[in-house]
């Protein structure tokens, strides 16, 4: 794994200079995130791993089942990556991609575990807050956990709040028990 990280790393350092000159973070965020799924589909992985296929095969069948999708710059991508032998990097270039993109934008991805489904209105007051407590744009996404009993856990980068009534229960059962 970590091997195709330095892989994938150089060409997502390149795309991301590219979309940023030309103000095109969007439009190369949905090609990686296309070009990923396709690279990923079972079918797609026994054609990559078969030494019969040449890679302009390769790189012709990619980009025809992305179809208009991909613009010129995406179709001449697929072609170096099917030339470097490095069609099974993408899910990792588009990973890294999104990490520039989203430091590049002062944007933190944050996760919001709760007890129980919260709503929109709910999710926007927590995103407004985070935004201001951390000073960034923040992307939440939300899920749940019955197990946490009610309350919720916030996780931003390397910031976590635990005001779960789990954790609260477990340590006062640590308090008790010292």
């Amino acid at each position: 794994m970590s091997e195709q990280i330095s892989l994938a790393r150089p060409y997502a350092k390149a795309i991301f200079e590219l979309a940023r000159d030309a103000g095109e973070y969007t439009q190369w965020s949905d090609q990686l995130e296309l070009l990923a799924v396709i690279a990923q589909d079972a079918g797609m992985i026994d054609v990559i791993s078969r030494p019969d296929v040449s890679e302009q095969q390769l790189a012709e069948l990619i980009i025809d089942v992305a179809g208009d999708q991909l613009d010129e710059q995406g179709q001449n991508l697929v072609k170096l990556l099917s030339r470097n032998d490095r069609v099974t990097v993408i899910a990792d270039i588009n990973q890294q991609f999104l990490v520039l993109r989203d430091d590049a934008e002062q944007v933190i991805e944050a996760q919001l575990v709760t007890a129980a489904e919260v709503d929109e209105a709910q999710k926007q007051r927590i995103e407004a807050a985070l935004s201001s407590r951390l000073g960034k744009k923040i992307k939440l996404e939300a899920s749940v956990d019955e197990s946490l009993i009610g309350g919720a856990i916030v996780r931003a980068g390397d910031w976590v709040v635990d005001g779960s009534v789990k954790a609260q229960l477990q340590d006062l059962i640590g308090a008790i028990s010292s």
